[in-house]
């Protein structure tokens, strides 16, 4: 019997509760209490699914491994899979009759760094990044996406009498670096599969877990790569007069560049420049020929945008000129644009998590990290994203009143969800946003 055999029948059995009309109104209340009837059946496969691939992840385009074990997941629950879509992303199909084509997305990827949770089950696996061995840990939280996409699927499966159409899961690669929807796309992805009607993501990240929060419009921040080579003069660190000194150009720009985001931005506009890593040197008394500032670029409307780069370049060529040296090397890639919600998708959506979550449904503010999600959305599958929080509400209560410390954030080494609760929101939420599109599209809404 394949690993999900035994509780797809216990779910099928759950589906006689709940025959509804074809246009009947959702029963919120009672599908809730189905789907986590299901969860609890599924979640010790679930568990060890989710602790399997925290253990061994893999970063962008690498994730061989990842996506075969998604792959006999879903091939067990009955979809029909594809792999090697996008490199090494995957799409599954399951149809159920006529109607609507409704899209799940989840990511493969981890990132390259070293998790220090102390979990029993934390990652101590390694890749070679960039050309060099790295750590790498699921520290964005993408395993937990994989387990509620995996939940999600077969819950979905389990109710198959309360919708119908096609249902279209893919697992993305590369998340990280933006470059995996684009990937899946120009491999295809719309052409060889349905152009889906409505789209659906989720992310996590350190709120409470039960919590589900969203937004109409705006979500996320474009996002642009930024790589400045400074060029100087090496020589000795006790004849500075002698040379151009590179490494004191990255600093003056590290410094000078955020006057860009403070006297030429409109402050109430969003937009930020970061600096992750410079390199250059290699001993404390040597004056290195060159150095290499390399960051990332925020923000939410084009014209902010345009104005940024448009700073930032004109500050790394006055910082060179400063130093009487060459015109340093400037690049600023594009990544990806802002994720923009559908007010229809969510709007659906909005009435059924409501009435699922209470006050644990909320809105926030667009979030200021990059989705390339948003690839899908500017392809023409409208769509809503979401997230949901992944600790115990009494610490994140006590770290936002002050009286217990901050809590770990995505990309932190600490970053450490609470599993069952946190893959049960997941589950819930997702199981009911896609319902309330394929409820929207038998009304013709």
């Amino acid at each position: 019997m394949t690993r999900f055999a035994r509780p797809l029948l216990a779910s099928v059995a759950l589906c006689s509760l709940l025959s509804l009309p074809a246009h009947a109104e959702l029963d919120v209340a009672r599908l809730k209490q189905t789907i986590e009837t299901s969860f609890e059946s599924d979640y010790p496969k679930l568990d060890a699914l989710y602790k399997d691939i925290h253990a061994h992840p893999e970063i962008a385009f690498q994730e061989e491994k990842t996506a075969a074990k998604l792959a006999a997941e879903m091939r067990a629950i009955g979809f029909e899979v594809t792999e090697r879509v996008g490199k090494t992303g995957l799409v599954a199909i399951y149809r159920n009759g006529d109607g609507p084509t409704i899209m799940v997305r989840t990511e493969l990827d981890a990132l390259p760094m070293e998790e220090k949770t102390g979990l029993p089950y934390a990652s101590r696996d390694k890749q070679v990044w960039q050309g060099r061995e790295t750590f790498v840990a699921h520290s964005c939280g993408h395993d937990i996406h994989m387990a509620s996409w995996v939940g999600t699927a077969k819950t979905l499966v389990g109710i198959k009498d309360q919708w119908h159409g096609t249902l279209m899961f893919i697992a993305q690669p590369a998340e990280e670096e933006v470059a995996g929807a684009r990937a899946m796309i120009d491999d295809g992805l719309f052409t060889r599969f349905p152009k889906p009607d409505v789209g659906f993501a989720l992310h996590d990240g350190n709120g409470a877990y039960g919590s589900v929060t969203y937004r109409v419009g705006v979500g996320s921040s474009n996002v642009d790569g930024l790589f400045i080579r400074f060029i100087g003069r090496g020589g000795h660190g006790a004849i500075p007069q002698a040379t151009i000194d590179p490494v004191m150009m990255a600093s003056r720009f590290v410094i000078d560049v955020q006057s860009v985001i403070s006297r030429e931005k409109d402050p109430t506009e969003f937009g930020l420049v970061t600096i992750g890593a410079i390199h250059a040197g290699t001993a404390g008394n040597i004056i290195p020929d060159e150095a290499r500032v390399i960051g990332t670029i925020r923000s939410f409307k084009p014209q902010v945008r345009a104005r940024m780069l448009a700073g930032i370049e004109r500050t790394a060529k006055a910082v060179a000129a400063m130093a009487d040296a060459p015109a340093p090397e400037i690049r600023l890639d594009e990544g990806t644009k802002a994720v923009v919600n559908d007010a229809a998708v969510v709007g659906q959506a909005e009435r059924v998590l409501k009435a699922a979550f209470g006050d644990k449904f909320n809105v926030t503010p667009a979030n200021t990290t990059s989705e390339d999600y948003s690839e899908y959305v500017n392809a023409g599958v409208p769509s809503m994203f979401f997230n949901i929080g992944v600790y115990e509400p009494d610490r994140v209560a006590a770290a936002r009143n002050g009286s217990g410390p901050p809590l770990p954030g995505n990309h932190s080494p600490q970053f450490a969800p609470v599993p069952k609760p946190t893959i049960q929101t997941g589950v819930t939420a997702m199981t009911l946003a896609v319902l309330s599109a394929f409820d929207q599209r038998a009304r013709g809404q």
